[in-house]
């Protein structure tokens, strides 16, 4: 079965423009099914060409940096699809020449994992690309899809096995097979690349500590010397995941107000399923004691992909005061603040007077599993 990807319609509109656009996303999240529909779509309009970038022949075939050479590779192909372009040595510059040579050919490239793709791209693409990110299915997708009404059905399933494409459509037994193999022979694929990182093994270990400490404020410290490794090499090691769309880190918010922790971080996953399979937990929120900080990374998360999806631009921070008050998300959009805090239950909530004296017209939602729409919302 296939959702439609809001994403696709933002792709599409940037055809033709002079840049090339690259597809960035954790593996599985369904990149080269969306770059093959946009294919499908548009192959009678323009003469297209999917090219997978791990074949050794394509490889061989596209780091030739001739203009020419490349050109008779591609044949008349106006669309053209480089998926997995890291594979390619100096994509970069190769991508520049045939934007700079063949405007009349659009070029979408896709990876998955900005660290890799983005440093071979950023520097000899400058103002000749468009970036984008494809996550996990979002709560808008899967309601164009089925209804609210089925989604809220489906709640305890999403917080259980995630959004991953694949994953979401397969019944409890095949979800759990398919995440525990995701996690254990994809996630890791591309981290592992990275020169100095050997040990599969303490990447799996941060990640599992990490997983049971969403919600919290994460010591890179404490991390290190569960581990037995440095400071500075946890830090290396979670900037490579979060490049590599598997966590992302929320920082603190502050204004030098007295009170306020000002630098702290929590990390949070982009996929509960891989949460959960890290930690190989996939027990119904009725039986488990993280279901706060399970439902804290889902609207979070949520939140993000409603914002990517609509082309809408906002800051991320929590709050916290040394005297305990806090607000899970701060979201700062044209100097005004949203505040929300998530709660699985019901519960009625109220903006902290400190945040509010400090930073007037400050607007506030109490989010739980019976208002939870409201993330998709501006």
């Amino acid at each position: 079965m296939y959702l439609q990807r809001k994403i696709q319609k933002i792709i599409e509109e940037r055809f033709f423009k002079g840049k090339v656009i690259v597809l960035y996303g954790a593996r599985q999240t369904g990149k080269t099914t969306l770059v093959k529909k946009i294919l499908d779509k548009y192959q009678k309009k323009y003469p297209s060409l999917y090219l997978n970038c791990e074949i050794l022949s394509v490889q061989q075939n596209l780091k030739i940096q001739e203009p020419k050479r490349l050109k008779d590779y591609f044949g008349n192909a106006k669309l053209i699809i480089l998926d997995e372009a890291q594979k390619i040595d100096n994509i970069g510059l190769i991508l520049k020449l045939l934007v700079d040579t063949f405007p009349q050919i659009h070029i979408i490239a896709t990876g998955s994992s900005s660290f890799d793709l983005g440093n071979k791209v950023n520097e000899p693409l400058t103002g000749r690309v468009d970036k984008f990110i494809l996550y996990p299915f979002s709560l808008e997708e899967i309601k164009e899809e089925k209804n609210a009404f089925e989604v809220d059905a489906s709640i305890d399933k999403i917080l259980r096995f995630g959004l991953y494409p694949e994953v979401f459509f397969l019944s409890e037994k095949e979800a759990i097979f398919r995440l525990d193999e995701i996690t254990s022979n994809y996630l890791f694929k591309d981290v592992l690349n990275f020169e100095g990182i050997k040990k599969s093994r303490v990447i799996v270990n941060l990640l599992q500590l990490l997983a049971l400490q969403i919600g919290s404020t994460v010591s890179y410290h404490e991390i290190a010397t569960q581990l037995g490794i440095s400071r500075l090499t946890v830090q290396k090691y979670i900037d490579i995941l979060e490049n590599a769309f598997v966590i992302f880190t929320l920082h603190s918010f502050s204004r030098n107000l007295r009170k306020e922790i000002a630098k702290a971080v929590k990390i949070y996953f982009w996929d509960l399923g891989i949460r959960n399979s890290l930690i190989q937990n996939y027990n119904p929120p009725s039986l488990r004691a993280d279901i706060g900080a399970l439902w804290e990374n889902f609207c979070l998360i949520e939140r993000l992909k409603y914002h990517q999806n609509n082309q809408k631009k906002a800051n991320y921070y929590f709050w916290r005061t040394y005297d305990q008050k806090e607000v899970d998300l701060v979201e700062e959009k044209n100097g005004r603040f949203n505040l929300f805090e998530f709660k699985w239950q019901e519960k009625k909530g109220k903006i902290p007077k400190l945040f509010l004296k400090t930073y007037p017209q400050s607007q506030f939602l109490v989010v739980s599993k019976n208002n939870y729409w409201e993330l998709v919302k501006e």
